[in-house]
């Protein structure tokens, strides 16, 4: 790697005299011209109340367009967005500031004019006003047609019954789009003991949609099949899982060790006998993997760079002793460069080869430009490979014994300055298969397609819905979206006056899929295959006609270690070539994509390589008959038969590095809606698209990386981060007080209480914190801001000019009124400073800081990959750890991680105090100035945190380097669902409510 391509290639941001961004800097080499650098400008405009307006990458803005304008009301809350990828969406809330109606799918040409020809309009019901308010209804119409009813919650009462299941007051019926959830029994902890899901009658039709018409249940029931599926859970009293059992009555359980990480699982078939899925698992101090062996005896063991923590190595192996003979299968090793790009893979446990005068060697290099965008990858590939394209390239039976049918190749990726990717120029000269893929991205957008679909930038947009989601697959190939953009339908052969071939799908009330139908005609019949995703189960059948062919379980393993284990278990029509209740045990490499299959035995079942943007390189497999049996591949994703991989919200087509739809999340991810991983496949992983930024986030993104853990925060609000740029440190442990919500104060924390978010109620005991304070070593100085921070209090409602340097501000203990002299001092009425608090001394340090402080960063929740429980028994913190202050019952975290006590941060466990430092070190290399900016033990775990306020929305960040944001509680449920789906146990603290 060249240095000096990166070198003086900073992101530089730009602030007007408001503090706000109006343009983002980046500098672009590329390793082929060096010695070429070229600005690439983001632009952005405010309103005069400072509120986003509008925003372009440099390739709209140089074409005079933009990718983004919002119109906000008159406290910033969007009403309007009109996006180049995804359309414009108008959404309007209630008094109480609840979603009311939205419109969205809507087309918004150059001169305004809006066509609502595709437009979906949803509304939101409620409960009256004598009840909670809890939603009761879901409404929506398209463009056109009848007005349904989409979705309908019912409410568990109060009674004994109800409250012997943790029910009262929970929603018990959940009708969706795709038939009726409903949970059974909740444990105190909030784990759903027993959840039952049943179809709707018309289901497998993809032109039936769900309207759940009728007065009552009765009526809704009658459009639902009889047939439940009903999945069942325990867990112990930290709401840590110990067995699951699914519809069709396969256990699987669960065992951790001391410190409340995953130490074995196993599993039990319906009337089977127990066998062991993982048998051990070794951490390291900081909860990082080691080691881990399979009930196949496999073991596979971890390496990690000591500096930064990165993971260098991955094998896996038949040990000495193993009844299949001793064998390294796997082992990768990984070089970096600083920042963490990948620059090679290398698998040891192969041979270099020579075929046709080539040498042909196990490994993978990566090239960046200084945008860090992937530029050019080599590698190996199968010698029959061919073009990429949507189908799989042929099978290679049996495994070969050599590397004799492999062939290098290398790839280059060009992308314009919106960060699209437009050509992938593929060359492997040994056996001639070299090819061009070229993507035509409009002129107006970044929508993008194949250039078989069309050569002209003024004809994409043509091939996308109004909300941004594409038509054509493949030419010929069309695709059908349901009204909530979900990839309804794909039809690879249409037929005149016949049936056509097709795949469609159903989603639930999250979009997440839960049926996929495939019809596809022959000669004599039609084939039809289904699957029913259940929680830890699928159920895949074949039909031939109106005759069932084939029955067939698919458990999927939850807890595995980092291995997907899937068992096949036939009903009927078992292929003669596979034994019954087969082991699949997939190994994946950095990027989460499952590239070596191994059975119970511990010998090899396939092997399969990537290219870097996805699709098979390398796909070899002992015996045909079960390479249909794979599903599971590139990051860890579905792959479909029409060659998409499903990622959970979007479909990704690897062939063009592209998603198929826009962003559902906006611009969270960047103003380009359609780009895959920052252009970056190999170290950056999109698990499901949805992503929110904040202030530093880069450095929570690379300590949850780094652990392999899901982080939860809460960031300050704006104002408080504005504080935070400048350098101002953030309260610390000892620092109970709260800090102040508006005004001239707003993010410091006022020695007045008057000035602070507290209710008079809470006077005293703001009073009686800031007096803690002082007596620990805390001192209060007069409070001096600029007028750049005047004019952001002003243009964000929470100042008010007076005139003649007189401002006043409304506070939750009254309006107050202030003189800020040129020199920036602020008086408050009676004409004395306005007094604000510095930090009291750390304990071991002599005095405070000098410099007022702002708020930090509270941690929502610390979730390992695999399940570290927090036990919520009360432990007794000893007086002299708080400083004389009365003993609080805190948290108290199993085994190894208990006892740990930080004097300066309070109950943190080992495991937690080691991210809590991580993320401190990382804010710190990322500019911060103030010092440390978290301090608290996770708010999950503790009884008195203040649980979920919807005001306050947490922000996870994924090892993946993706991220979500819970707007209210029921995404946030959702979220904690997919992650106990996932492997993850998430916890919440009694106090939470829910």
């Amino acid at each position: 790697m060249r240095t000096s391509l990166f070198s003086k290639t900073p992101s530089v941001t730009v602030l007007d005299n408001r503090g706000l961004t109006v343009r983002d800097i980046a500098y672009h080499r590329h390793p082929d011209s060096p010695d070429v650098t070229s600005e690439r400008i983001t632009h952005h405009q405010y309103d005069a109340r400072g509120f986003l307006t509008q925003s372009a990458d440099p390739r709209l803005h140089g074409a005079g367009l933009m990718n983004f304008s919002y119109l906000t009301d008159l406290t910033g809350r969007i009403l309007r967005t009109q996006g180049a990828d995804n359309g414009t969406t108008v959404s309007l809330n209630d008094a109480t500031g609840r979603p009311f109606i939205s419109a969205s799918n809507i087309s918004t040409s150059d001169d305004g004019t809006e066509d609502r020809g595709q437009a979906m309009t949803r509304t939101w019901q409620y409960e009256e006003a004598s009840l909670p308010g809890r939603l009761v209804s879901v409404t929506e119409q398209v463009t056109g047609k009848a007005t349904r009813i989409t979705e309908r919650f019912v409410y568990a009462a109060n009674t004994d019954a109800e409250k012997s299941l943790n029910l009262a007051g929970a929603c018990v019926s959940h009708y969706d789009t795709a038939g009726l959830v409903q949970p059974d029994s909740i444990a105190l902890t909030g784990v759903p003991l027993s959840v039952t899901r049943r179809l709707m009658k018309s289901a497998d039709n993809p032109d039936a949609v769900a309207d759940w018409q009728g007065a009552d249940a009765s009526a809704w029931n009658d459009q639902l099949d009889g047939e439940t599926h009903t999945t069942l859970t325990t867990a112990d009293a930290t709401g840590a899982v110990l067995t699951t059992t699914d519809a069709k009555g396969n256990l699987q359980r669960m065992a951790y060790d001391v410190a409340g990480l995953l130490s074995g699982s196993w599993l039990t078939l319906k009337d089977g006998t127990e066998q062991v899925i993982v048998k051990s698992l070794t951490y390291s101090a900081a909860g990082q993997k080691l080691r881990e062996e399979h009930g196949n005896g496999v073991v596979t063991t971890y390496e990690y760079e000591p500096e930064t923590q990165r993971l260098v190595g991955i094998k896996t192996e038949r040990p000495a002793g193993h009844a299949s003979g001793a064998k390294v299968l796997q082992d990768l090793r990984y070089e970096y460069d600083p920042v963490g790009n990948v620059l090679k893979v290398t698998n040891d446990a192969e041979e270099t080869r020579f075929w046709r005068n080539q040498k042909v060697v196990p490994e993978n290099t990566y090239t960046y430009d200084s945008l860090y965008q992937l530029v050019s990858a080599t590698g190996r590939e199968m010698a029959n490979a061919g073009q990429q394209s949507c189908s799989l390239p042929s099978t290679t039976v049996p495994l070969p014994a050599d590397s004799s049918a492999y062939t290098r190749y290398s790839r280059t990726y060009t992308y314009d300055e919106a960060g699209n990717l437009t050509q992938i120029r593929h060359n492997a000269p040994a056996t001639n298969n070299s090819y061009t893929t070229k993507i035509t991205v409009s002129d107006r957008s970044n929508r993008g397609v194949l250039s078989t679909l069309t050569e002209n930038a003024a004809d994409v947009d043509a091939l996308f819905t109004a909300g941004g989601q594409q038509t054509q697959l493949q030419p010929g190939q069309h695709l059908i979206w349901t009204a909530r953009n979900e990839l309804l339908k794909v039809t690879p052969v249409v037929r005149d006056g016949s049936t056509d071939d097709s795949e469609s799908y159903r989603y639930d009330a999250a979009s997440q899929r839960i049926l996929k139908v495939s019809r596809q005609k022959t000669n004599t019949s039609m084939q039809t295959q289904r699957v029913l995703y259940l929680p830890g189960l699928e159920l895949r059948s074949k039909k031939s006609g109106d005759t069932e062919t084939e029955g067939l379980q698919v458990i999927t393993v939850g807890e595995a270690g980092r291995a997907q284990v899937r068992v096949l278990h036939w009903e009927s029509g078992r292929p003669d070539e596979i034994t019954d209740d087969q082991i699949r045990y997939s190994y994946d490499n950095l990027a989460g994509s499952c590239s070596l299959e191994l059975g119970g035995d511990g010998n090899i079942i396939s092997a399969e390589e990537y290219y870097p943007y996805g699709g098979t390189a390398v796909w070899a497999v002992r015996r045909a008959v079960e390479a249909d049996y794979k599903t599971v591949r590139y990051s860890g994703k579905e792959r479909d038969a029409t060659g998409l991989y499903y990622y959970g919200y979007r479909y990704y087509q690897p062939w063009a590095g592209r998603w198929l739809s826009a962003d559902p999340a906006g611009m969270v991810d960047g103003l380009n809606l359609f780009r895959m991983a920052r252009n970056n496949p190999v170290a950056f992983i999109d698990r499901n698209g949805l992503n929110s930024e904040l202030l530093y986030s880069q450095a929570f993104k690379r300590t949850a990386n780094k652990y392999n853990v899901i982080i939860g925060v809460r960031a300050p609000n704006p104002l408080g981060e504005t504080l935070l740029k400048e350098g101002f440190p953030s309260k610390n442990f000892h620092m109970k007080a709260k800090s102040s919500p508006t005004g001239p104060t707003a993010g410091f924390i006022a020695e007045d209480p008057i000035y602070s978010k507290v209710s008079p109620s809470a006077y005293k005991k703001q009073r009686a914190s800031i007096d803690k304070a002082k007596a620990l070593g805390s001192e209060s100085i007069d409070l001096f801001i600029s007028k750049s921070r005047i004019n952001e209090l002003i243009d964000t409602g929470n100042l008010n000019s007076l005139g003649e340097n007189r401002y006043s501000a409304k506070y939750p203990y009254g309006t107050q009124e202030f003189e800020i002299g040129n020199n920036g001092r602020v008086l408050n009425s009676e004409g004395k400073p306005v007094k604000v608090m510095t930090n009291p001394p750390e304990i071991g340090e002599r005095k405070s800081n000098s410099s007022p402080i702002t708020a930090d960063y509270d941690l929502f929740a610390i979730i390992p990959s695999v399940n570290q429980s927090v036990n919520e028994r009360p432990l007794t913190v000893p007086h002299k750890l708080l400083r004389g202050d009365f003993s609080l019952p805190f948290t108290s975290p199993k085994g190894k991680n208990g006892m740990s006590e930080d004097v300066n941060m309070g109950n943190l466990h080992h495991f937690g105090k080691t991210i809590v430092n991580s993320l401190n070190k990382e804010i710190n290399a990322e500019g911060y100035a103030g010092g440390k900016l978290v301090w608290h033990n996770d708010e999950a775990g503790n009884p008195f945190s203040p649980g979920f306020d919807e005001n306050d929305k947490p922000i996870f960040f994924l090892p993946s380097g993706g991220m979500f944001q819970a707007k209210n509680k029921s995404e946030l449920l959702g979220f904690y669902s997919r992650l106990r789906r996932s492997g993850y146990t998430p916890e919440h603290s009694p106090i939470f409510g829910f």
